[in-house]
């Protein structure tokens, strides 16, 4: 590799350690810890599969092809993440660097990329086109938990970074194949 190409990507890593040591201070305080963990832990599943459960309900047919759309996106999503972290198996923060607590307990072995992070994006974005205004809810919530997962030690801002990306990928890419069942 080049010089400044290796210069850069070492950089990055030490910007990358930064933020997630700075961000990961904040869990000393028992109530952020607290608010983190439950963001983290809805994030977990918790919250998208409520909701898949009650679009139905609520929402008759249209909210049956929301659910489905719901599950299909988190399948692709699963099997693409893992896929990911099984080439890159980066090593999550709290086991890189001793003075960064483990915040929350973790779904699998390697950070990069946040599942957490994708998923709630990528949920956002689909449940925003189908009923706008949850987007006032999901929104902050696909947020805090991407902020959730660094701040809790268990990814580096890079791995939100890309699950926001991947994520965002997989919304367009499912509402550019099925959004005519949602109109």
């Amino acid at each position: 590799m080049e010089k400044s190409v290796v210069a850069a990507v070492a950089k990055m890593g030490h910007v990358d350690t930064f933020y997630c040591l700075r961000l990961n201070r904040l869990i000393r305080d028992v109530h952020l810890h607290r608010f983190f963990s439950t963001v983290s832990r809805l994030g977990d599943g918790v919250l998208w599969y409520s909701l898949m459960a009650l679009f139905p309900l609520f929402m008759g047919a249209q909210g049956f092809v929301i659910t489905a759309l719901m599950i299909l996106m988190a399948a692709w999503g699963v099997y693409l993440y893992k896929q990911i972290k099984k080439r890159s198996m980066r090593p999550r923060p709290f086991v890189s660097h001793s003075c960064i607590r483990q915040g929350a307990r973790t779904l699998d072995q390697f950070s990069f990329p946040s599942g957490h992070t994708m998923h709630a994006v990528a949920f956002t974005i689909l449940l925003t086109y189908a009923v706008p205004v949850l987007g006032i809810v999901l929104l902050p919530f696909a947020v805090l938990t991407g902020l959730a997962r660094v701040v809790l030690g268990l990814h580096y801002p890079s791995d939100v970074f890309m699950g926001a990306v991947l994520g965002a990928f997989n919304a367009i890419l499912l509402l550019g194949l099925f959004s005519a069942f949602l109109q």
